[in-house]
């Protein structure tokens, strides 16, 4: 079964950035915020964090480098949106595209530099940290330990960000103002709810979580520069909130599932030589393999407009709120 586990291994691996941009899109969501600029929020989180990391040689100095620059773009969609009621869709699509524009002119200049642009792997404390794998004793086990406790600390971060957050959402005080935001934010201004400052802070913390996320794509995944760190990364994340119905442990999930679909490619050679069966994966074009991610994510989108799930979408979702229309 080694061919196996190690794609279900890789599939985890690959699904944490997702995890963490669907999880910062719950948050910003619930709160009535529709921001498509998720792929802009982790362009910007994966540059500011991988350079803070390589720089001062310290993962948790690049997350935190990386929260702080995607949520400042969080900040200023929740000013244009909340401050200044510009559209949201049409200020989350400008975000995206500000974003990744950022990200690739910093990158693109950064390799003109002397010494070209930093590699992580040439930084002895964080390529160590990066390679702690797993945890003690249960990475033994055997089968369950190879696959679920033998990854880096940023899988395990994300998915204890994921059960904290839906922790947040559905089990506290503050998170039943947020739904309640979400929901109505009429009814829960007149119940002394400061709708503002609740979008505020929660399209900021959102967009941050997400910039994590994209940190991982540019030291786990690939480990030094190049355009394609993010790749389309963000615009799943947006597909996948849907996929699971604004619920961030479902999230976890699905995240699992888009990270085995993104695998195919890599690791269907493997596969068919432990399991002859499946000899007709390498008959299927890899053009195939890598369309499946965003052909899903259409069919997410379109099922959900013909389902229509109860209770599942926030019914101010995407709409800015006049306080004296109330």
């Amino acid at each position: 079964m080694s061919a196996l586990i190690a794609y279900l291994f890789a599939a985890i691996a690959r699904s944490t950035p997702l995890l963490m941009g669907t999880t910062g899109e719950i948050m910003t969501e619930k709160g009535g915020s529709l921001n498509l600029g998720v792929e802009g929020m982790m362009a910007v989180g994966a540059i500011t964090g991988y350079l803070a990391a390589v720089t001062f040689d310290n993962l948790l100095l690049g997350i935190v480098a990386s929260f702080i620059g995607a949520a400042l773009c969080g900040l200023l969609y929740a000013f244009l949106t909340v401050t200044l009621q510009s559209n949201q869709n049409v200020t989350g699509i400008a975000l995206s595209t500000f974003g990744v524009a950022l990200y690739k002119f910093i990158g693109n200049r950064m390799t003109q530099w002397d010494g070209g642009f930093p590699v992580a792997s040439k930084f002895p404390h964080l390529t160590g940290v990066l390679r702690i794998q797993g945890i003690p004793v249960l990475r033994d086990i055997p089968y369950v330990g190879p696959l679920l406790f033998s990854h880096n600390l940023l899988v395990y971060f994300a998915v204890c960000v994921s059960v904290l957050c839906w922790l947040y959402i559905f089990k506290t005080k503050n998170g039943l103002k947020l739904r309640a935001v979400g929901e109505n934010p009429s009814a829960a201004d007149a119940a002394g709810v400061n709708v503002g400052r609740y979008r505020y802070i929660h399209d900021i913390i959102g967009g941050g979580i997400c910039g994590i996320g994209g940190l991982y794509l540019g030291l786990v995944t690939n480990g030094s520069w190049n355009e394609s760190w993010i790749n389309g990364t963000g615009w799943i994340a947006v597909a996948l909130v849907i996929f699971a119905n604004w619920n961030p442990l479902i999230a976890i999930f699905g995240s699992f599932f888009f990270g085995m679909l993104q695998e195919l490619t890599v690791r269907k050679g493997n596969l068919v030589e432990e399991f002859p069966g499946l000899s007709f994966l390498n008959d299927i074009p890899d053009d195939f393999y890598n369309l499946l991610p965003f052909a899903f994510t259409a069919l997410v989108l379109i099922l959900a407009g013909v389902l229509k799930r109860k209770n599942a979408e926030p019914s101010g979702l995407g709409l800015n709120y006049f306080r004296e229309e109330r």
